[in-house]
């Protein structure tokens, strides 16, 4: 039985998921549910980025159009990587069914 293999995540996207908690205001645990992440994950990379959890009142800026679709997307590669997995996993099974059991299944 195989192990699962580890995830990999482009520097863009790990500074996406960063951004959106900093500018969300949400905790750490929700966004990271949201894209499918596990808390340590995502708190690791906040911390390696140095970024503020708690924006200074200063730096606090209202939602806007421009702000909102990046959640929206981060959110749409997080269910699209869950459902590659999905289909890297069944595609792996078919490879190990015999030929006469493909077949019968297509």
């Amino acid at each position: 039985m195989e192990g699962r293999q580890r995830r990999s995540f482009t520097d863009d996207y790990k500074r996406q998921a960063v951004d959106l908690v900093a500018s969300s205001g949400r905790s750490i645990g929700s966004v990271a549910k949201e894209l499918g992440l596990r808390d340590s994950v995502l708190r690791r990379w906040v911390e390696q980025r140095g970024a503020r959890l708690e924006p200074t009142a200063a730096t606090r800026r209202p939602p806007t159009q421009a702000t909102l679709p990046s959640a929206d997307h981060a959110a749409e590669i997080a269910r699209l990587q869950r459902e590659n997995e999905r289909l890297r996993m069944e595609r792996d099974i078919l490879k190990n069914c015999p030929a006469q059991w493909r077949a019968c299944a297509a």
